[in-house]
């Protein structure tokens, strides 16, 4: 492993399980200025805590922008290898008892740094930093809405050819304001599903509500991202939860990219009422500048979520990670206090 990959941390109480976070939105600066330096790669505007970091809300393609000021350092196998290290590092140390963590290769792929050896690389960096943490983790290969069909199926095959071996979920981001159609991404969300891959989507962040039920409908996702304005629509709410729809939240992010107005409108309330499962992700924490063990204190004290319900999302989120179930149970076993005995429904397990 590179210098700079820091050592096994001193593990934080735990914080929960953080099933939606970003790897290009978890590179520590110090390490981008590391890379970039020895790449050659010029130093944005302010330096790259500055450029890394999201000072103010904005809306969804402002945010996505300080994301890809990474992009440039990320395209060789070490960078990927001690960058997914670092995160996985990074997300013990907040007390994280599992990690999926989500990126888009095809960003990061380059001439002799192919789809298949970007995919391995960040499995490779994912196993190396739960060897030095104890904390179990899974990759989440996202297809990019941006990118053409062709691209986004070996992105699928690659992220297939790596199931079972670092690779636990399939999932597409992007802009979805600008690029809203699903119907493109149905084949590679068959190779995922044929290769075992849990199945996620970014919907109804930035576009409709009516996303939910494409995503679902269309892709056979279980789990949404965001989801944020499917509280819009009340029978949309109650057609999730009867189908066992999953929300991924993530309140930080969600106030800077305005898919929330504030963390007290924050549509996680209306999910919950509706009788949906949540769980809670931190995103992006660097771009936000706060981790998972900082959003479920937000969630408390500023969203108004009650002790009952938190413990019902921890509950939730052990059934609904990508995991085999020996690392179910391990998680299972490490979050007993705060789920405090809080079961899921049964339609959360599938």
């Amino acid at each position: 492993m590179s210098s700079g990959s820091g050592a096994p941390p001193g593990r934080s109480a735990a914080s929960g399980i953080n099933l939606h976070t970003h790897l290009e939105g978890s590179v520590r600066p110090e390490t981008a200025a590391d890379l970039a330096a020895s790449q050659g790669v010029p130093t944005p505007p302010g330096g790259w805590e500055a450029g890394l970091r999201m000072a103010a809300p904005g809306s969804l393609t402002d945010f996505l922008a300080h994301v890809a000021l990474v992009y440039p350092v990320l395209g060789t196998p070490d960078a990927m290898r001690r960058v997914v290290h670092e995160a996985v590092v990074d997300a013990a140390a907040d007390g994280i008892l599992f990690l999926e963590l989500r990126f888009g290769p095809a960003t990061h792929a380059r001439p002799g740094f192919g789809l298949d050896q970007v995919v391995a690389a960040a499995c490779e960096g994912a196993a190396s930093g739960v060897a030095a943490t104890g904390m179990p983790a899974g990759i989440v290969v996202c297809a990019l809405r941006h990118h053409d069909d062709s691209t986004n199926e070996e992105v699928a095959r690659a992220a297939a050819g790596l199931a079972g071996r670092g690779v636990v979920g399939f999932d597409v981001a992007g802009d979805e304001a600008l690029f809203p159609d699903l119907q493109r991404l149905r084949t590679p969300f068959a190779i995922a599903a044929a290769a075992g891959l849990g199945l996620t989507a970014h919907a109804a962040e930035a576009g409709p509500a009516a996303s939910v039920r494409s995503a679902v409908e269309v892709l056979g996702v279980r789990r949404i991202g965001h989801g944020s304005r499917a509280a819009e629509d009340p029978e949309l709410l109650a057609w999730a939860a009867d189908q066992g729809v999953c929300f991924e939240v993530c309140p930080t992010s969600n106030v800077f990219t305005g898919a929330a107005s504030s963390y007290a409108a924050h549509p996680m309330r209306a999910f919950g009422a509706a009788g949906c499962d949540v769980v809670v992700g931190d995103d992006d924490p660097v771009t936000i500048g706060r981790r998972l063990g900082g959003e479920f204190a937000a969630i408390e004290s500023q969203v108004g979520i009650e002790p009952g319900a938190i413990r019902r999302i921890h509950a939730t989120s052990v059934a609904r990670a990508f995991c085999e179930p020996s690392t179910r149970r391990q998680i299972a076993e490490g979050a007993a206090h705060l789920t405090g005995g809080e079961a899921p429904t049964e339609s959360a397990r599938t």
